[in-house]
């Protein structure tokens, strides 16, 4: 669909905010050749929060298992 557009329509187009698919970011590069590709916010934090949520378990753990060593 988007090279039914003229291609000076879509070279007007400054920037494209996208998810983080790589299918996405090639479809982009084909449709809109001068256009500058950005990662939208939301996947940036989303990746950020399973990181920190990955690490604050992993902690949690090691501190029990610390408390269960003491115990013992």
């Amino acid at each position: 669909m988007l090279a039914k557009i003229p291609l000076e329509t879509r070279q007007t187009v400054k920037e494209v905010s996208l998810d983080m698919a790589s299918s996405m970011r090639k479809a982009c590069e084909l449709a809109f050749p001068e256009d500058k590709q950005v990662t939208d916010r939301f996947h940036v934090i989303r990746l950020v929060m399973d990181a920190m949520q990955h690490v604050r378990i992993d902690q949690r753990w090691k501190e029990i298992d610390k408390e269960n060593q003491a115990i013992e």
